[in-house]
């Protein structure tokens, strides 16, 4: 049984060098008549790229733009084959399934002020909110941190929309700085009192960036305060030890000790969809109707996990003998 979502075949136009290790590439229709699906700042696509390996990537692109999705591949030295797959085997000129855009990371358009924060590869979203916010006159400033200059992607870009905003961007490179991460606590806590209240601050990096976000906007509203994470900083539940009921389909899956709720439905030939495996992009989710999950996503919001009425499969467990899905 497959549930694939609907797929868009696009055409990679092309692939340019943005930074050490980072190629943009830009994908379009096959039919240069045709509008692409809307999607706003902070959204994403997940790529197919051959047997199970898809891979979510976000859209940098201005969200006006419907003629092509524009997104940013770091090559991973711990790739599991995505990054791997997009330097060294996709060309220009080659077709590529994507699903549509979603978006977990959204950007509050009306904030009296924005405060984005990236991270390496992590600045790709946020360089669309910049986009996005520049456009509609909305202010906005950034700090960017990579490990070093060369591996920094799209300072040009920023630089100008920095300009065109007549706003800061503010560099740092952890290798001129004797290896050091910049000041997140510093920084933000230096932030004039009226951003700390009414601001919105976005981040998007490595788990010790957004821990240490995190933790600098202790004191923020929650409501003002979102993070896109790329890695999960919690093991998924491979525990085992409990039966998935899957009310559609009307079979029985046993979870064994080392299997995911998802690894145990591809083995049988049910095919949900999915892409990061990690809990961080909500392709997997699922209704649950019946039973306790073990929640282990980042994309589920506290109140949302204790309604307990869906789940990431990718990643999350469960607290009851039994579980019924609406698979």
């Amino acid at each position: 049984m497959t549930t694939t979502p609907e797929l868009l075949t696009l055409r990679v136009k092309s692939a340019t060098w943005e930074a050490q290790g980072v190629l943009a590439f830009e994908l379009v229709p096959m039919d240069a008549t045709t509008a692409l699906p809307p999607f706003e700042a902070g959204a994403h696509i997940n790529l197919y790229l051959g047997g199970n390996l898809v891979r979510s990537y976000s859209l940098h692109n201005l969200q006006t733009e419907r003629h092509r999705y524009v997104i940013g591949v770091n090559l991973d030295a711990k790739s599991r084959g995505g990054s791997r797959h997009m330097h060294q085997v996709l060309r220009v000129g080659e077709t590529i399934q994507v699903t549509h855009p979603s978006n977990n990371f959204h950007l509050k358009e009306d904030a009296a002020h924005t405060v984005l924060i990236a991270g390496g590869i992590g600045v790709t979203p946020l360089l669309g909110m910049a986009r996005r916010l520049t456009q509609i006159g909305h202010p906005w400033q950034m700090i960017y941190a990579a490990r070093s200059r060369a591996s920094a992607a799209f300072v040009d870009t920023l630089r100008a929309l920095a300009t065109q905003a007549s706003t800061t961007l503010h560099l740092h490179f952890d290798d001129e700085h004797g290896g050091k991460p910049f000041d997140m606590a510093g920084t933000l806590a230096a932030l004039p009192a009226k951003i700390q209240k009414n601001g919105h601050a976005y981040c998007c990096g490595p788990l010790p960036m957004l821990a240490a976000f995190e933790a600098a906007t202790t004191a923020w509203p929650r409501e003002q305060v979102h993070l896109e994470y790329f890695s999960a900083p919690e093991a998924a539940a491979v525990e085992g030890g409990f039966v998935v009921e899957l009310a559609r389909s009307k079979r029985t899956v046993t979870i064994h000790s080392g299997n995911t709720i998802l690894e145990a439905l591809l083995d049988i030939g049910i095919e949900p969809p999915f892409s990061c495996q990690q809990g961080i992009c909500g392709t997997c989710e699922v209704r649950v109707l019946e039973g306790i999950p073990d929640h282990r996503d980042l994309v589920l919001s506290d109140a949302e996990k204790n309604d307990n009425d869906r789940m990431m499969i990718c990643c999350s467990g469960s607290k009851s003998p039994k579980l019924v899905l609406d698979l």
